[in-house]
């Protein structure tokens, strides 16, 4: 099989790594502080004091993570970098009372999270991922790879009109997946969840569980030239940030800000959440990281008023078969490197001032990018960057890679460029 020349495979092969390991926000969040701690930085508790010393740190709260690194010389007022993400996708959720079915047909009761492209999940091998918490308030990750539930379309034999009228599907009646033959068991899910953790089933107090397609993640098209794989709105990012932030860390040179990774939960249902943009978490971890350092309100204001977080989000490509649905003058490509998104409605936050900081990294880091805007009668899409830019009163630049397929249960993307967007936050966190 040929490969693309030029397409430096060793940055996407450790996505797919990333996004198989990934199949919840939770596990999102424990793959992303696994690979921090082994680059040197440590957890450190909320509920604990904090110190100011320089070196890597990240605070975990349920499926978001804040890490940063203080360089040697950084002061209170010192600026911070930040590359702001999501680690929640589109699926469908476990309700409260998951036991259910009917015509003999064990099923499992789902509410359908963030705007799913709901056609993708019909007929697709699903498996069963979050985390379960016990009575002594621990929680523990639930991860089932393997084909366990399914939401079977109907026959065309009885729906003549699906090929010509198109598929009508009702959030309710239709997306109910299946998964075993024989009447409703109540509790069967929950005991087969503790069987497969490894915990007792009367420990369990609450849950936070998902769909996730098993299906694993590869490259596509005659020269590999393409990545198709779940969840990669917003995984990418936070991937590429992740290994941004590891590299700035490991430069140990004197930095002129504090890079940080933001990656939040919720963003595909508003943001506003304890754990969601739109909450106090950011402002909060940055504002103490300030105080450690000796720093008083002053300093705080100065340190915001100097910050810059670039938020990296998904964005459309340029789609062959509906090229009209996309802005004439504007058609992002796959391997077109990270595109700068912009929406003078501010359903993204970049302004002029900040595509020259955007435009300056990817020229630092040898990177090309291009730019998208909606089409003006379409209504446009937004992201956590406008939410950062209010509520922490930051300057905030929209940015992402191009993808086909978003919110599908399966995405699409060039397979080099995860690797460019993670190249120009790099320069980005580096100043």
């Amino acid at each position: 099989m040929s490969a693309q020349p030029g397409i430096d495979r060793g940055h996407t092969d450790d996505l797919m790594s990333f996004l198989r390991a990934s199949p919840s926000p939770y596990h999102a969040v424990a793959s992303a502080a696994e690979r921090l701690e082994k680059a040197g930085f440590r957890r450190i508790e909320e509920t604990a004091p904090w110190d100011g010393t320089a070196g890597g740190r990240f605070v975990l709260r349920g499926g978001a993570i804040i890490a940063w690194y203080v360089p040697e010389r950084a002061e209170p007022a010192t600026p911070y970098r930040i590359v702001g993400a999501h680690t929640d996708s589109p699926n469908l959720r476990v309700k409260p009372i998951p036991d259910t079915g009917a015509h003999g047909w064990r099923q499992i009761a789902v509410e359908v999270y963030g705007g799913v492209l709901l056609n993708t999940w019909l007929d697709r091998d699903l498996g069963l991922s979050g985390r379960i918490t016990l009575r002594d308030g621990s929680h523990h990750l639930v991860t089932v790879d393997r084909p366990l539930l399914r939401v079977p379309q109907l026959a065309v034999h009885l729906d003549r009109s699906v090929n010509t009228e198109g598929l009508k599907l009702d959030k309710q009646r239709h997306m109910t997946p299946i998964w075993g033959l024989g009447g409703v068991e109540e509790g069967d899910l929950l005991r087969f969840v503790a069987e497969e953790t490894g915990v007792a089933a009367e420990e369990i107090a609450g849950w936070d569980l998902m769909t996730h397609s098993v299906e694993p993640p590869a490259y596509l098209g005659r020269d590999r030239e393409l990545v198709a794989g779940p969840r990669m709105d917003n995984l990418v990012s936070v991937h590429a940030g992740t290994a941004a932030l590891i590299a700035a860390a490991a430069a140990r040179q004197e930095l002129p800000y504090i890079p940080v990774l933001a990656a939040f939960d919720h963003e595909e249902n508003g943001s506003q959440s304890d754990t969601g943009a739109d909450g106090p978490l950011l402002g909060t971890v940055l504002e103490r990281s300030v105080f450690a350092r000796g720093g008083a309100y002053e300093d705080r204001a100065r340190a915001f008023a100097g910050t810059v977080c670039l938020s990296s989000d998904t964005g459309h490509a340029v789609h062959p078969n509906y090229p009209e649905r996309h802005e004439p003058g504007h058609h992002p490509r796959p391997n077109g490197g990270p595109i700068l998104k912009v929406n003078v409605n501010q359903r993204y936050a970049t302004d002029g001032a900040g595509r020259a900081v955007f435009a300056a990294a990817c020229e630092r880091a040898g990177v090309p990018w291009q730019s998208f805007v909606s089409h003006n009668s379409m209504p446009c899409g937004t992201t956590i960057g406008p939410i950062t830019a209010a509520r922490h009163g930051i300057a905030t630049v929209d940015i992402g890679i191009a993808i086909l397929s978003m919110h599908s249960a399966r995405e699409l993307c060039g397979a080099q460029d995860p690797r460019l967007l993670a190249k120009a936050l790099h320069a980005f966190l580096e100043g």
